[in-house]
């Protein structure tokens, strides 16, 4: 048999993730992932602040924008609304109205521009839904709806606010650096309802974790790359590389924790979070107006609000460790009885333009796939195909030391499971029960450990009714992705 070339690619040096390939290799990488628009320096989260205003075709949607956070709009449902801040409210919405239609396909060109495009697009929709009166019909004006509904065509996105959109394309550096990778605290938000340190605190919290989450996106493609040789220095490798993904998990786990050092759990629950709530978190329609006139523009049935279930991290590192969300009913997106908190279960209908919203059967987890961006969807598709599943091969190769690892990687993700069971029992649970608004943060912790207590033992049945931004049963829900991921993990002393 002839010996390999010595410059041919089967016959370069395997690369150690810590090392990194030798000068001038070019990358054969399993993952080598441009074309899923994650970038080795950033992950899921583009490499170069967004762009931060669309051209001057499309001004005037950013206008409307700028006005909207300059005017300080207060929510529709607000208790103690003024005049004057009712009538603010009215008069951009009346400004939106009588905004032009303005034509979108020279938008397409550009993956960036229809980026902005959704983004701006979304705040001003839901600007205007949620500044509404709480028993006003929510209709959104063609001059809103018509083009994101294009935008969101191009996307393949829904037309609401998504986690990328508060997230992912909302930063921008405080200084200007040349550092291939953001500094944690050299981050700001470009948009915010609120105007609030507690909404920035928020949305940047989860784009801290984003960046921490590109060491795990490298080990899992380092891994990867080692499973296809599956020997034994295959095996040492991947325990190492396993034993490095839990202090990173864990790293993820304290930036989630950090977000009570800026963003206060009441102010959050009351004063921010309604804005970016979906339809399935409303008991009114949401109708898109101006439909008739563009057939070609389908009727939206996805419409849940952000939610860190849209992380692509989150379900890479699922998939990754081979973590099993079934769709039973404790996935499931869909109420199971009709009188919840989020109001009606809107049916489907033959009139498109009166039905704004059909709540899927589609279990959760599956479902927020459809609203990160759809490279990031590919990613994930790419990652579940592969032949050599990291979990089987665990299990194939019998090793101790790396089963051990592998059992400490998914305890890592089952922490910060229980870290965001915490962050939900102080920011949602504790907030919604009557009273805490006037808390003090010390008391309304100690209700929310109250509260997550209840939720790891089944009890707490009027805290089981409460839905998240996208739409879910909330504590039953977090606590099946919970308890999945510790099922996950091979039994001690066997597989």
């Amino acid at each position: 048999m002839a010996l390999l070339p010595p410059n041919h690619f089967l016959a370069l040096p395997r690369p150690d993730v810590f090392v990194g390939p030798p000068q001038g290799v070019v990358d054969t990488t399993t993952l080598a992932a441009h074309d899923f628009d994650v970038d080795t320096r950033t992950g899921f989260m583009p490499p170069d602040p967004p762009i931060a205003r669309l051209p001057l075709p499309w001004e005037p949607w950013e206008q409307l924008l700028d006005e909207a956070q300059f005017r300080r709009l207060q929510l529709g449902s607000k208790i103690d609304i003024t005049d004057e801040e009712k009538a603010r409210s009215e008069s951009w919405r009346a400004c939106v109205i009588q905004l032009p239609l303005l034509p979108t396909a020279d938008l397409f060109q550009s993956e960036l521009l229809l980026r902005r495009a959704h983004h701006v697009l979304a705040c001003n929709m839901h600007f205007y839904i949620h500044s509404l009166p709480p028993t006003a019909e929510i209709r959104i004006p063609p001059p809103i709806a018509v083009p994101l509904l294009d935008v969101c065509v191009q996307l393949q996105l829904p037309p609401v606010i998504t986690y990328s959109d508060v997230v992912l394309y909302n930063w921008a550096l405080k200084v200007p650096s040349a550092e291939p990778t953001p500094a944690l605290d050299n981050l700001r938000c470009l948009t915010l309802f609120t105007g609030m340190r507690d909404e920035e605190e928020f949305y940047l919290a989860s784009a801290r974790i984003e960046l921490r989450g590109v060491d795990a996106l490298e080990i899992m493609r380092a891994t990867m790359d080692e499973l296809f040789i599956s020997d034994a220095l295959a095996a040492r490798r991947i325990t190492r590389y396993l034993h490095s993904l839990v202090r990173v998990v864990d790293d993820l786990a304290r930036l989630l924790l950090a977000v009570r050092d800026g963003c206060d759990p009441d102010v959050f629950y009351h004063e921010i979070r309604p804005w970016f709530n979906g339809a399935d978190s409303s008991s009114r329609k949401w109708t898109f107006d101006g439909l008739d006139a563009h057939p070609e523009l389908a009727l939206p049935t996805e419409l849940s609000g952000p939610s860190a279930a849209q992380s692509s991290l989150v379900h890479a590192m699922d998939v990754f460790l081979g973590v099993n969300h079934p769709a039973d009913s404790a996935l499931s997106s869909s109420p199971t009885t009709p009188q919840t908190p989020s109001g009606s279960h809107v049916e489907p209908s033959t009139s498109a333009p009166d039905a704004a919203h059909v709540q899927s059967e589609v279990p959760f987890l599956a479902r927020m796939r459809a609203y990160m961006p759809r490279h990031h969807r590919n990613f994930l598709r790419h990652l579940g195909a592969t032949p050599r599943p990291l979990r089987a091969a665990v299990a194939r190769m019998g090793d101790v030391a790396l089963t051990e690892a592998y059992n400490a990687a998914v305890d890592a993700l089952r922490r910060f499971r229980d870290v965001h069971l915490r962050i939900v029992a102080l920011y949602i649970i504790s907030p919604s029960h009557r009273g805490l608004a006037s808390a003090p943060a010390a008391q309304a912790e100690a209700v929310a450990k109250v509260c997550e207590s209840q939720t790891n033992s089944g009890m707490g049945s009027s805290t089981s009714l409460l839905l998240g931004t996208g739409g879910t049963r909330l504590v039953k829900f977090l606590k099946g992705v919970r308890d999945r991921t510790s099922e996950a993990a091979f039994e001690s002393g066997g597989r």
